[in-house]
């Protein structure tokens, strides 16, 4: 999407973090923002989920430019 022109943004657990810097860095672009959430997803509930993805949205929001609509 980035070689594309299209702003994205990768969403990782923690224990990935290191995968996702290495993937990033091995295609050209060393400097990727993504955002990391605490591990496990698979068993939260709904209600955490979305707790985890408005914790994240400032940061998704930012890091595809789109500031002020927090």
């Amino acid at each position: 999407m980035e070689r594309a022109g299209l702003p994205a943004v990768s969403i990782c657990t923690d224990p990935f973090v290191l995968t996702t810097r290495a993937m990033a860095k091995a295609y050209g672009f060393p400097g990727f923002e993504y955002v990391s959430i605490p591990h496990p997803v698979a068993s939260l509930s709904e209600e955490q989920i979305q707790e985890r993805v408005l914790a994240m949205m400032p940061d998704l929001l930012r890091i595809l430019g789109v500031e002020g609509l927090e």
